[in-house]
């Protein structure tokens, strides 16, 4: 298992620490629901240093981002960042990424931790315009301050006007006593708040800064286990379980993001798909009694007919009820649709609703 800067204070912080995507990562500190409690209604910190980045330079840097990505990045502009995903050729998801353009000519990729070797390997395949290429990954640390007073509480550790740094928009500077940091509007938990790039060796100094400044406000550290509840009350997809190699990016709900105004991976047969419709689709999901769909459970019709898989649930903190995403016919995807989820013996009723489930 491979270790953060950061996995020895998370264990002198009491940390469950588990394997997660070839790291040795915290999943909980206190507890799920206090941690989630905290982001919805506070601030708290994830370190999320698993995750990779790959620096994509040069005059042809766009040229390959374009060719290997589903989201238009000619739209980016320096300070601006992008979701988007890498298309496979047959159909599915290598993985989900976000796109930052830092420089007129140097763009960081941020991919799945489990996906790291992957995403290299199939972007670098894909390099045929001479695209300057750095794996980052290992050099690099990310700290992810989520929550609704997480600008008010950072606010004294940087010179940069928190407030006016807006969803999916970034600055590199100072913040905590630290130069060229990037400071990101971005996140995994529908809560607002940051995410925090910087190098390993500078990492432990911003963790102590950032809960100094924030110890006011009630900040606190955050498990993976919340931040995964946080995220599917949002609806947003997981590599892994929501997406993979053999989803439909169009089935999932990706088409906002698959941009035809250019040609990339397999974008002929996703044009055609969406066109078409996909036969099944994700759709967020709401039981309508007592339960907890998890990952993997039958999704069944009325007549006990399997029709589809839950592909990602928990009993959302939130809410107080069983939530989940999964993929069932295009018939069953309306919004108020009556499904029934296979929870050992029983079929218990839930609803197909809109996603997100949380809202703001």
């Amino acid at each position: 298992m491979k270790n953060t800067a950061l996995t020895s204070t998370h264990e002198a912080l009491g940390a469950k620490l588990v394997p997660y995507a070839g790291f040795n990562m915290p999943v909980q500190y206190e507890g799920v629901s206090i941690e989630h409690e905290t982001v919805r209604q506070g601030v708290g910190v994830f370190d999320v240093s698993h995750m990779g980045e790959f620096l994509i330079e040069g005059p042809h840097a766009l040229e390959l981002i374009q060719k290997v990505c589903s989201n238009d990045a000619s739209k980016l502009t320096i300070g601006k960042a992008q979701y988007s995903y890498l298309p496979n050729e047959t159909g599915g998801i290598v993985d989900d990424l976000i796109v930052y353009k830092i420089e007129e000519e140097t763009y960081l990729l941020v991919v799945n931790a489990g996906n790291i070797e992957k995403d290299w390997n199939w972007i670098s395949a894909k390099n045929d315009v001479g695209a300057t290429m750095r794996d980052l990954s290992p050099e690099y640390s990310l700290l992810a301050i989520q929550g609704p007073k997480a600008v008010e509480a950072m606010q004294s550790l940087t010179s940069h006007d928190l407030s006016a740094i807006k969803f999916y928009n970034f600055v590199v500077g100072d913040f905590a006593g630290i130069e060229n940091v990037i400071i990101s509007a971005t996140g995994y938990t529908g809560s607002g708040g940051f995410e925090i790039y910087c190098k390993n060796s500078e990492v432990k100094q911003i963790w102590d800064k950032v809960f100094e400044a924030g110890a006011s406000y009630g900040i606190k550290p955050i498990g993976l286990a919340a931040r995964d509840t946080l995220r599917l009350e949002m609806g947003y997809c997981l590599y892994g379980n929501d997406i993979d190699e053999n989803t439909s990016p169009i089935a999932a709900g990706l088409g906002w993001v698959t941009k035809f105004t250019k040609e990339f991976t397999n974008s002929e047969a996703l044009k055609s798909e969406k066109e078409h419709s996909p036969e099944n689709k994700l759709v967020g999901f709401e039981l309508d009694e007592r339960g907890i769909p998890r990952h993997g459970y039958d999704i069944v019709d009325g007549n006990g007919n399997k029709i589809g898989v839950v592909t990602s649930g928990t009993m959302s903190p939130s809410l107080n009820k069983g939530i989940g995403l999964g993929y069932v016919p295009a018939i069953f995807a309306e919004a108020g649709s009556k499904i029934n989820i296979q929870i050992r013996k029983n079929a218990v009723p839930a609803t197909v609703v809109k996603t997100p489930f949380y809202k703001v």
